[in-house]
């Protein structure tokens, strides 16, 4: 997709809000994820994550991993592990979570999909207190999967273009 045609397509979403998304925002995100710079894609997400419009942060981590296959998964379970740091892993405050980490090992992908959504959604806003850049991390994760960002819905990818407007 030519520049100007990627600049002219974000224009349309300039102040664009979750409420009222555009009709054809799946097939737009779809095309400025393909063309666009994955760190502006990953920077209109980490606005997503923290906008009032849109579910808290952990949620939306929590739906995305319900959406994720075992490798995506494993990813963003490492990021927000590695975000809580060991010693509130240490106090057994996410149960079978910490089991996984005591050989001092990454979560596989097959651990990864032994774990619940709801403990993802815990673990997620533990580790936003704990770290507030992990809402940075897990966007530039995400942006390598787009076609993953689109299960969070038409509200959440229109903010998400809204802030890639503001960017250009």
């Amino acid at each position: 997709m030519p520049l100007s045609d990627l600049l002219g397509m974000l224009e349309q979403y300039r102040g664009a809000s979750a409420t009222a998304p555009p009709a054809t925002v799946e097939q737009d995100f779809s095309k400025v994820a393909e063309a666009a710079p994955q760190s502006h894609l990953a920077g209109g997400l980490s606005e997503a994550f923290r906008s009032s419009e849109t579910p808290p942060f952990a949620q939306m981590i929590s739906s995305l991993f319900s959406n994720s296959n075992g490798t995506q998964r494993a990813g963003i379970l490492n990021q927000l592990l590695g975000a809580v740091g060991p010693d509130m892993l240490a106090s057994g405050a996410f149960g079978g979570l910490a089991g996984f980490l005591r050989s001092g090992n990454s979560v596989t992908p097959e651990q990864a999909n032994q774990i619940q959504p709801q403990a993802v959604q815990q673990l997620a806003e533990h580790a936003e207190k704990q770290n507030p850049s992990i809402v940075d991390q897990a966007s530039q994760f995400y942006a390598q999967h787009p076609t993953l960002v689109k299960s969070l819905g038409v509200g959440v990818l229109a903010l998400v273009m809204s802030h890639m407007s503001n960017r250009q």
